[in-house]
This record gives C-alpha cells, sequence and structure tokens, in this order.
C-alpha cells in the first residue's frame, strides 16, 4: 500500500480537433471557465469546480505526441463524471436539449459518492460527459 491516498481527480486532457468548438461546449453550456492558455504548447485549460478539463489541440505541440486525432472507430477515453448540484434531471435534460444536444435519459449510476441520478450526453467531438447528482437518499421511496 502506498505512502499517500488520492484525494480527488485534479485534471484530465481531452486531444481535439477543433477546441473552438470545445470550448463552446464546457465553456458555453456546461459552465466551465478559462484557467490558462499555453498556445506554444497548445494547452488550454478550463475550470470545471475544483478540477481542470485539459484541451489539447491534436495538431498542436502537446497533441502531436498522442498519434492521430480520436474519432468513432477509436476513442482515447470512455466517458468522464462531473459532479453537479443541484440536480434536477428534468431541467437538466430541457437545457442541454435547449442547446441543440441529444442527452440520454436519467439513470441511477455508481459513482465516488454511491448510487445516484446521472445523464449522458456527448460534446461536439463524440466525448461521452456523465453528469451526475448527489446519491440518493437512503431513505427515499
Amino acid at each position: 500500500m502506498p505512502e499517500f491516498r488520492i484525494q480527488h481527480i485534479d485534471h484530465l486532457v481531452l486531444r481535439v480537433s477543433d477546441v473552438g468548438r470545445l470550448m463552446d461546449f464546457y465553456i458555453g453550456t456546461l459552465g466551465c471557465s478559462l484557467e490558462k492558455v499555453n498556445e506554444t504548447a497548445g494547452l488550454y485549460q478550463l475550470r470545471a469546480g475544483a478540477c481542470l478539463i485539459d484541451l489539447v489541440p491534436v495538431d498542436g505541440k502537446i497533441g502531436r505526441m498522442g498519434g492521430h486525432a480520436p474519432g468513432t472507430e477509436g476513442r482515447n477515453l470512455d466517458h468522464f463524471c462531473l459532479r453537479i448540484e443541484p440536480f434536477d434531471g428534468d431541467s437538466v435534460l430541457n437545457y442541454l436539449r435547449s442547446k441543440g444536444l441529444d442527452p440520454g435519459k436519467i439513470e441511477s449510476r455508481f459513482g465516488a459518492e454511491g448510487d445516484g441520478p446521472s445523464i449522458y450526453v456527448k460534446d461536439p467531438e463524440g466525448n461521452t460527459v456523465e453528469l451526475k447528482g448527489p446519491p440518493w437518499d437512503p431513505d427515499r421511496d
């Protein structure tokens, strides 16, 4: 057993073909904010609560190190989960649809805090983002 404990996910890195389109989605639709840009390296860091989502254009310095761009035939990531508050499923679904997105249905899924409601939605480059609410109330019907 290591002499340290993992506290939480610090950041994740997405290799992207169209950084502007992805920034529109993560900032304009999901509410992230632009934290830092290093155009020389090809790195755009977005604040997502206490974590970061890094966007790395595949044609930039860092992005070229990862090989071909991800596509429908092969992904670099299955999905990642963003814990959201408050979670009003119908409101979240309506909001995502108003942005022209086709979210999945509300389902109970297990996460770091236990079973709770979640919705899957795809970003403009096909990455699946899970929007997860708090764990179910143990006394719920």
